[in-house]
C-alpha cells in the first residue's frame, strides 16, 4: 500500500507533496529538519492523503498533483474531503 500525502507547515504557510510506502515513518523523518524542502521546519501536519495499491500510481497522482502549481487548487483538494489547513 502506497500514500500520497499532503503536509502543511503553519510556520513557514507552505504545502508539501509527496508519496511514501510509510506515512507515519515519512512524517518524522520531515519534522527531524532533514536537508531539503521540508528540513526548514518541523511542524508538518498530514492534512491529505490518498492510497494506492501499487507504488506507480501513487507516483502519477503525486506528479499530477505537483503539475497543478497552484495552492488554490491543493486547498480545493484538501476541503474536498472535509479537511481545512490548520490557521
Amino acid at each position: 500500500m502506497f500514500t500520497v500525502y499532503i503536509l502543511y507547515s503553519v510556520s513557514l504557510d507552505r504545502y508539501y507533496i509527496g508519496f511514501t510506502g510509510n506515512l507515519v515513518e515519512r512524517l518524522r523523518r520531515h519534522n527531524s529538519y532533514s536537508k531539503g524542502y521540508t528540513g526548514r521546519a518541523k511542524d508538518w501536519v498530514v492534512v491529505y492523503r490518498e492510497a494506492f495499491a501499487d507504488k506507480s500510481a501513487a507516483m502519477e497522482r503525486e506528479g499530477a498533483i505537483k503539475s497543478w502549481k497552484s495552492r488554490v487548487l491543493i486547498e480545493e483538494l484538501i476541503r474536498s474531503v472535509g479537511l481545512e489547513h490548520p490557521d
